[in-house]
């Protein structure tokens, strides 16, 4: 590609486990046939009644008590806290005391299933990711995944029992990773913030993810993602104050992102590297921002400058097309395209698709995770990027965390790729030093 860009997004932040291999048992033995493992720091499993406060880094919900101890004696052995619960009711009331960082989830539970807990972890806006198990086949497992991630959560790729330990190890070590077998998901309860009170005391900062084009393997650009650097609480992402904010406090955050971006762009420029940048936008704060004035008013003065994308929810942006058409008419004047955000999720019609201008089509990640082996959501893949190429515009692929979807979705022909996979994301100036390295690095993000 001739010029990179970026984008702004919202995404969960990493800490690091202990990686050791545990002895290999599977995931159908029975309570009698597991004996006890040697445990590091933590229990191995708290029963219901003996729990304490706050929630554990993870929670094993399942019927069978012995696949509840398998697990949380591996978890142990990891250095993390696991509590088991056997019905939905019991595990979505622990969630009161706080979030753990990962549910390992069974199909078939005691007067209910996953679907039930799926649903109810959705309408509570838990952000942690969902690991199922299950000995079902892998039809019904992937159908259930699709569930998840239709509520908005982050499902992993579903563990088939029986199951060893190292496929747990993997499954934590894996959940979120920038390539590096260690990484994973931060411990850590979500807090509870107020988006104006950030915004007035300026605690909010954007962070990059580098998205790489996926067939020349370079870094091309960045998404950014939005984060609180709060004194108490330490660095926290977008769910601790983006859930039930004031529609003022969004066009005022839209406002914010916008003009950092303009900003940042200057020392991205001075780093040696010309991208574009995007920022996320919903409608509301598009209609009530008068974006042309403020990119107008505070664009780059460097004749380079790229310009500018708005990244917009798909379904936002065929809501209400004919008023997405007048302002992204109006911001091209400016330099300013759009992006599609989230595309597959909707439904989308072709037709009024067809009446908008915009220059990127970015794959809802719930297609992209598993698209490797998933023959549903390779073949839906396949479609949104043969109709982004149809439309003119670049295919991007978010979400990319295992080396066998960064292959597919390669081979599919898509344009860009982001995630886990390549890199976390990573404050201004880390970013930005990345940029004076990517010389060195050109071409080896696909190795």
């Amino acid at each position: 590609m001739a010029m990179g860009y970026a984008g702004v997004r919202y995404g969960g932040c990493l800490s690091s486990v202990p990686s050791s291999c545990e002895p290999q048992m599977t995931a159908h033995a029975t309570e009698k046939q597991i004996a006890p493992a040697p445990l590091r720091d933590r229990p191995a499993l708290a029963e219901p009644e003996e729990q304490a406060s706050p929630a554990a880094d993870a929670f094993v919900i399942d019927d069978e008590v012995g696949i509840c101890k398998f697990v949380s004696m591996a978890l142990a052995n990891l250095g993390l806290k696991a509590e088991s619960y056997h019905t939905a009711a019991q595990a979505i009331a622990a969630l009161e005391r706080g979030h753990p960082a990962i549910v390992f989830l069974d199909i078939a539970l005691e007067g209910s299933d996953a679907v039930d807990v799926l649903r109810l972890l959705g309408e509570r806006r838990y952000s942690g990711v969902v690991q199922l198990m299950s000995g079902s086949n892998t039809d019904l497992l992937d159908d259930v995944r699709r569930i998840g991630a239709r509520h908005g959560l982050v499902m992993r790729a579903p563990l088939q029992k029986p199951f060893r330990t190292e496929a747990i190890r993997q499954a934590i070590s894996g959940a979120h990773f920038d390539g590096q077998p260690e990484t994973t998901i931060s411990f850590s309860p979500t807090v509870k913030l107020d988006l104006e009170d950030l915004l007035a005391k300026e605690l909010l900062e954007l962070w990059y993810q580098p998205k790489i084009d996926l067939r020349t393997g370079t870094l091309v650009g960045a998404e950014g993602l939005i984060r609180c650097r709060h004194h108490f609480h330490g660095v926290v992402g977008p769910d601790s104050f983006l859930p039930g904010a004031r529609n003022t406090s969004l066009a005022a955050l839209t406002q914010y992102v916008v003009l950092t971006a303009l900003r940042d762009w200057n020392e991205m420029a001075d780093a040696g590297a010309n991208l574009r940048i995007a920022v996320n936008a919903n409608l509301g704060s598009i209609t009530t921002l008068n974006l042309a004035a403020l990119i107008r008013d505070n664009r780059p003065k460097n004749e380079a400058w790229p310009g500018l994308i708005l990244e917009v929810p798909e379904g936002e942006a065929v809501g209400d097309v004919g008023l997405i058409h007048e302002i992204a008419t109006q911001l091209r004047i400016y330099g300013i395209s759009l992006a599609i955000d989230d595309f597959g999720e909707g439904y989308s019609s072709f037709a009024r698709l067809r009446e908008l201008p915009f220059g990127e089509l970015k794959l809802d990640r719930g297609f992209v995770e598993g698209c490797a082996d998933d023959g549903r959501n390779s073949g839906i893949c396949r479609a949104i990027i043969e109709l982004a190429h149809q439309f003119g515009v670049v295919a991007v692929a978010e979400g990319l965390e295992q080396a066998a979807d960064v292959r597919a979705i390669r081979d599919m022909g898509c344009d860009v790729g982001q995630g886990y996979y390549f890199a976390r994301p990573m404050p201004k100036s880390k970013f930005i030093a990345l940029l004076g390295e990517s010389a060195a690095t050109r071409g080896h993000w696909l190795a």
